[in-house]
């Protein structure tokens, strides 16, 4: 029995990691197996990639750089432990996965699309989400939730500009994809976003619970 991998995008602050954590209580509860991973992140080696990527000190990271470690983080996560949970019938619940790279280095650091897909195949061996939640909010509403004084990493301080275009980014691969991945309004309240997210699950995978 293979399991089913859905993953959870958006802008930073979207809410994202909220819905993601409501979603597997809900399973759980249904008796439903999860595991739940996150990007960059998930393994000793892939969290060892994830403190150099957002140290915020790291200001002379180029993108080239960025991205070959977030490729290679992904690739870890997917070989040690993503793959084997999906082997065994497991329903794995992922906090960002390969659309990030494709809306933060393609749209937001304008690097080659096309490339990026071929990079995010080979570190995923061709894995691809069964369902992928996008939580749509502005670069602007989504900052508002940072509370004051939080310490925000080298991703989270870049300029709204940057992250208009990640935005913007999501969206269109949303469009693109529109079979796989579904949009929701996040300036919602988060229990009419989480019922839409469980709606989604029981309707576009073969998640029973």
């Amino acid at each position: 029995m293979s399991g089913v991998l859905i993953t959870f995008e958006g802008v930073d602050f979207s809410g994202k990691t909220t819905q993601l954590r409501l979603l597997r209580e809900c399973l759980e509860r249904g008796g439903v197996p999860v595991r739940v991973f996150r990007e960059p992140g998930g393994t000793d080696i892939s969290e060892k990639i994830r403190s150099i990527l957002l140290d915020k000190s790291h200001t002379a990271l180029s993108r080239e750089t960025e991205v070959l470690l977030y490729e290679a983080a992904r690739a870890q996560v997917v070989q040690e432990v993503l793959r084997p949970a999906l082997d065994v019938g497991a329903v794995v619940l992922c906090d960002r996965f390969f659309d990030s790279t494709t809306a933060y280095q393609g749209y937001g650091r304008g690097m080659d699309r096309g490339f990026l897909q071929e990079l995010n195949l080979f570190a995923t061996q061709g894995l691809v989400p069964d369902l992928t939640i996008l939580i749509d909010i502005t670069p602007e509403s989504a900052r508002c939730r940072c509370a004051s004084g939080e310490a925000m990493d080298r991703l989270e301080l870049e300029k709204v500009d940057f992250h208009r275009k990640v935005r913007a980014g999501y969206l269109e691969i949303a469009l693109r994809e529109k079979d796989r991945v579904v949009v929701i309004d996040g300036d919602q309240p988060a229990t009419s976003i989480h019922d839409e997210i469980v709606g989604y699950v029981k309707a576009k995978t073969s998640v029973h619970f």
